[in-house]
């Protein structure tokens, strides 16, 4: 499932683009936007997948704003205006749809899309299935798909696995950078949680197996928004 969000400044375009996306099994459209700067704060909030994005619009010009995101996601870029073709595509863009375009182009658009996202949600699980971390003065490999539990003492980590706790000088910041990044979240100053291993969850807090885990306030909005996303839009009431 591609997570897409669409920000154009003509609502027709808008309609148009969820009309034909709706008729796409694997993309969800998160959120559309008739300006990019109200978008601007949820893709820093929000796992996203795909965006489709106008070029001219009055407050940032759709190349300008992509080029701000940090790790942006991947782009389709939408205009009437074919003039900036090439740097769309200097931009890396998955395509460049030139309005007004029918169902078919789009189609094809997203297929490159959804190719691209395979192939690196592929690279991604190969290159991360396990991470070396140093412990009593030896390098043990640890299985990312073991690791239950991360908790953080000052200097010192606790790893804890389906089979023993690993203890190493190491901070939490450092250690979720070794992480996959769609699967590991922090969700208190001294936590980081698989999303795999959580069993259930309230508002206050997670059970990751016989564990009840704190969900610090700092953490918790980004947590909610992680969770929501990875499981098609829970929700706690």
């Amino acid at each position: 499932m591609l997570r897409t969000v669409i920000v154009d400044d003509e609502p027709l375009a808008i309609d148009l683009l969820i009309n034909y996306c709706a008729q796409i099994p694997y993309i969800h459209v998160l959120e559309a936007f008739t300006d990019a700067l109200s978008c601007a704060d949820y893709i820093k909030r929000v796992n996203v997948d795909l965006l489709f994005l106008d070029i001219n619009m009055p407050d940032i010009s759709g190349l300008d704003f992509f080029k701000s995101i940090k790790n942006p996601p991947a782009v389709i870029f939408s205009t009437a205006y074919s003039e900036y073709a090439i740097q769309g595509f200097e931009l890396e863009a998955v395509d460049y749809l030139l309005k007004p375009f029918d169902f078919e182009r789009f189609r094809r658009g997203v297929e490159k899309a959804k190719d691209q996202h395979c192939f690196k949600t592929q690279k991604q699980a190969k290159e991360s299935t396990y991470i070396f971390i140093k412990s009593d003065y030896q390098l043990l490999k640890v299985n990312v798909i073991e690791i239950i539990l991360i908790e953080g003492f000052d200097d010192y980590i606790k790893i804890y696995t389906e089979e023993k706790m690993i203890l190493t000088l190491m901070s939490l910041k450092s250690i979720l950078e070794l992480l996959p990044e769609k699967e590991f979240v922090r969700v208190h100053r001294s936590f980081i949680v698989p999303l795999s291993k959580i069993r259930s969850m309230n508002k206050k807090s997670v059970r990751v197996g016989e564990k009840e885990i704190p969900i610090g306030n700092t953490y918790a909005q980004a947590f909610f928004s992680r969770v929501e996303n990875s499981s098609d839009g829970f929700n706690l009431k």
